[in-house]
């Protein structure tokens, strides 16, 4: 197993977050979600929305995030990348040119988020791309049928909210997993959303998980480099 450290591109600059890679890299991230900032990133918190935002101010030129990339992948070959795109960032890019762009530099693993309809989505599994869809952790039907027939990995929601709706059949991680695969989903389930301690790494490994997204406490530390590795390393220990 594996954590997934997150990369928000272009913050506070291009070469800034393309450093912050680098500080990934070297306290031992196999697996690194980068972003394409989105000019309406709508599904994000606060936090995220307004480092998009920072990084679009900085620079608004997406062959610019396509070339931070590019020298990404050459730097770190060894790092898995999965590539997060809102389908209006895809459409501003525009869709052949983004698909192109991920074939010829092996990006194979999209997170496309903000659908308004399947075409873009539909357009990119069609070239041989793989595109993620996301569980919850109430395991809703519908989520359950467009994860069956997605090729992507699975999103699984980790930790549920507290006012969240429970399913009293699935009530703990391990459960939700084991039930994916009942379903016959064979591909990688990554796990995110309330993994914020080693511990709960942990807790997604012993549920049969495939990788933990752990990315807005490593985001947060930023500021402190030496306690961001030494974190990146705490979350590593329990894969």
């Amino acid at each position: 197993m594996e954590i997934i450290c997150y990369l928000s591109n272009g913050y506070p600059t291009i070469e800034a977050s393309y450093k912050i890679a680098h500080e990934y890299a070297d306290a031992g991230c196999k697996m690194m979600e980068v972003d394409f900032p989105s000019r309406n990133p709508y599904l994000e918190s606060d936090f995220l929305k307004a480092r998009m935002g920072k990084a679009l101010e900085a620079c608004d030129d997406y062959d610019k995030y396509m070339e931070s990339i590019i020298r990404l992948k050459k730097e770190f070959p060894e790092i898995k990348m999965l590539v997060l795109a809102y389908e209006n960032t895809v459409l501003e890019i525009g869709t052949e040119k983004f698909i192109n762009f991920c074939l010829e530099n092996d990006l194979k693993d999209i997170l496309l988020v903000g659908l308004s309809n399947n075409e873009v989505k539909d357009q990119i599994i069609e070239a041989g791309l793989q595109v993620s869809c996301y569980v919850e952790y109430h395991l809703p039907q519908e989520e359950i049928e467009l994860a069956k027939k997605s090729n992507g990995f699975v999103y699984l929601q980790a930790k549920p909210y507290e006012t969240q709706e429970k399913n009293e059949k699935y009530p703990t991680l391990k459960d939700c997993v084991q039930y994916l695969r009942e379903c016959g989903i064979d591909r990688p389930i990554y796990c995110g959303v309330g993994v914020h301690a080693p511990e709960d790494v942990k807790l997604v490994k012993e549920a049969g998980g495939d990788a933990a997204f752990v990315g807005s406490t490593i985001l947060k530390l930023h500021d402190d480099i030496p306690a961001m590795k030494n974190k990146i390393r705490e979350f590593r220990a329990q894969c």
